[in-house]
Order: C-alpha cells, then sequence, then structure tokens
C-alpha cells in the first residue's frame, strides 16, 4: 500500500510538472506518517499490518536510503571537482614583475625573448612518468615557466628513488609520485599550474588526456607505455620527446611525424627481448644520468615549445656517460611504420 502511494504522488508530481525535490519531499512527508502511524496504531492494527506492521522496517529503508543518496552526492562532487581540473587552462594577461624578474634570463635571450617565454607560459606539457626521467624534466619545465603541466604516475615513492630521483625527497617515502611531485614543483614556481593523474595510463584514457596538451614527454620505463604513449601522440598530431637510459647510457629525439619527422616506432619497431634491456632495478643506473638524460628532454620541449634552435627531429643522440662520449645519429621514418603509416617521409 505504502509503495502505491509513493507511486502515485511521484506520478501527481511529475503530472503536474513539480520539480524532483518537490516530489522527493512528498515522499519524505509519506514516509514521516507511515512511521507515525506505526507508532500510534496499536499492534496488529489492520492500517497498520497493511503498511509492514513494523516501524523499524521503514527506519531501516530510510537509513539505506540516505546512505546511498549521500555516497551519490559525494561522487557527484568528487567528479565535478576532477572534471573542473581536467583539463589546464593556461593563464593569461601580462606578466608580472616578480615573473619578469624570475625569467629574465629567458627573456634577455635572442632566440627566446618577451615572446618565447609567453609562449612557454601559454603551453601544456604533460610528462608520462614522475621517475628519474621525469623529475628533472619536471623541475626544468617548472623552473622555465611553463604553464601548465600534467604528470602521470601510478607509482609511489620508495627509499631506493631517492638515489635518482631528485624531485622528490625523504619525508614523501610512500606519498604518490605525482603528489611529491606536484608540492615540490609548486614550492619551486608558484606561477605554474600542475595537474596530476595518480594512475597508470592505459588505452582507455590515453587519447582523452593527450588531447589536452600541446607536446609530450615520455620518461617511462616499459615498452607497453612507450609504444601507447607513441601511437597516441601520432594520432592526435602531438610532438613527442622520448628518452631512455639503463645503467650508464641514454638516449633522447623528438618524434613527430606530423611535422616531417619519424615517430618512435620508426626507430624501434618491436620490443627487444627483456633480458636484453634489465631494468634500473636489475642492472643498475648511476644516478646523475637521470638528471642529465631529463634535462635535455626539458631542454628539447623549451626549444620546441618557442621555435628556438634545431631540436632533435630526425636525430637520435646517445650519450655514454662511463666513456664521456656523445653520439648523433640520422633517424628516417619507415613506410611499413604500423604508427604513422610512413608520414614523415612526406616532411623528408
Amino acid at each position: 500500500m505504502v509503495g502505491a502511494m509513493a507511486a502515485a504522488l511521484w506520478g501527481i508530481g511529475m503530472a503536474m510538472g513539480a520539480p524532483r525535490q518537490a516530489r522527493w519531499t512528498m515522499i519524505g512527508i509519506l514516509m514521516v506518517a507511515v512511521i507515525a502511524l506505526h507508532l500510534v496504531l496499536p499492534d496488529g492494527h489492520p492500517l497498520r499490518m497493511a503498511m509492514g506492521g513494523d516501524a523499524r522496517l521503514w527506519l531501516l529503508l530510510i537509513a539505506g536510503g540516505g546512505i546511498v543518496w549521500g555516497y551519490g552526492k559525494l561522487l557527484s562532487r568528487i567528479r565535478q571537482r576532477a572534471d573542473a581540473q581536467a583539463a589546464p587552462v593556461p593563464q593569461t594577461g601580462t606578466f608580472s614583475t616578480t615573473e619578469l624578474d624570475r625569467y629574465a634570463r629567458h627573456i634577455i635571450l635572442r632566440e627566446i625573448g618577451g615572446a618565447g617565454q609567453k609562449a612557454l607560459r601559454d603551453a601544456r606539457v604533460l610528462v608520462i612518468g614522475a621517475g628519474g626521467l621525469g623529475s628533472p624534466a619536471l623541475q626544468y619545465l617548472a623552473a622555465a615557466g611553463v604553464g601548465s603541466i600534467g604528470v602521470i604516475d601510478d607509482d609511489v615513492v620508495e627509499n631506493a628513488n631517492l638515489q635518482r630521483q631528485v624531485i622528490h625527497r625523504d619525508e614523501m617515502i610512500g606519498t604518490p609520485k605525482v603528489f611529491s611531485a606536484q608540492t615540490a614543483i609548486q614550492a619551486q614556481n608558484p606561477f605554474v599550474r600542475v595537474q596530476p593523474y595518480n594512475r597508470r595510463l592505459t588505452p582507455d584514457i590515453a587519447a582523452e588526456l593527450v588531447a589536452d596538451y600541446d607536446l609530450i614527454l615520455d620518461g617511462s620505463d616499459n615498452f607497453d607505455t612507450r609504444y601507447l604513449v607513441n601511437a597516441t601522440a601520432v594520432a592526435a598530431g602531438k610532438p613527442l620527446i622520448a628518452a631512455a637510459l639503463t645503467q650508464w647510457e641514454g638516449q633522447i629525439s623528438l618524434y613527430d611525424p606530423a611535422r616531417g619527422g619519424p615517430c618512435y616506432r620508426c626507430i624501434f619497431p618491436d620490443a627487444p627481448d627483456p633480458s636484453l634491456v634489465p631494468s634500473c632495478a636489475e642492472a643498475g643506473v648511476i644516478g646523475p644520468l637521470p638528471g642529465v638524460i631529463g634535462s635535455m628532454m626539458a631542454v628539447e620541449a623549451v626549444k620546441a615549445l618557442t621555435g628556438a634552435g634545431e631540436g632533435l627531429r630526425g636525430r637520435l643522440l646517445i650519450y655514454d656517460a662511463l666513456y664521456a662520449e656523445t653520439r648523433v645519429i640520422g633517424a628516417k621514418a619507415r613506410g611499413d611504420c604500423p604508427d604513422c603509416d610512413g608520414r614523415g617521409l612526406q616532411g623528408a
């Protein structure tokens, strides 16, 4: 009977065009009346029996509904906050006196100047990984004044990271790396907006995430992620600066088939056998090496965003720290590349 009355009230409210909140208020009044009747009428009364026979039944139902409603509101608020922060919003307007003083050494560079510094402030850069390569890249991008920086990583800071991942501190052990990096960046440069993504990059979010940014930096440590990042960047027409390192050696290049260069898979079509590329935990890595290569990533990013100098598009730079040697080799697009279809050949 109570269900029929509730349905009738809801239907009448809909027919009268009453707002949803008003209809829920009517249902609430009905529930209060039902509970009151249970408390007033004696046990066994026909009307009470028709309404369930026990007020506790309705109290439990109302409590359960309240919990579900509250949980739904909480999820809605969390979702609204996430949506509000999802897309980086570049800063606008003129530079403050503090910013002009901070970036003065950039501004007086002929190749960057005021226009280049504004391009950095308006830029949106996504960094994949907040580990060895991501740490220095993030620090120098922030110091350079890149306005919006996104960082995605699902790992937490560990004691063994601190030998080389210099953006993290001892007191951050156990903290998700993206939040540790965000804290360090904002302490370094409050004019930079940081968007942390505490999760692993997966195919279901890659395209939407990359679409929000102008330039991608890949500092991941596995080929599955590298190939995913490359395919996504190629599809979105976004330039990709990718680097890798092991033991004493690192490599870096700019992959940009939309502008005549090869993509990452053009150069590395197949993942090597895992035994040939052991992880840092298995093979070790000299501590400053990620700083060298990660800083190179930041330099290439600044050049790509400001148009300064000549970048590494179509060239692979290899640095051997053990023997203090640097080599640069040519990199060409492949016509049979499954990711870019040899698109870089068109601009060669």
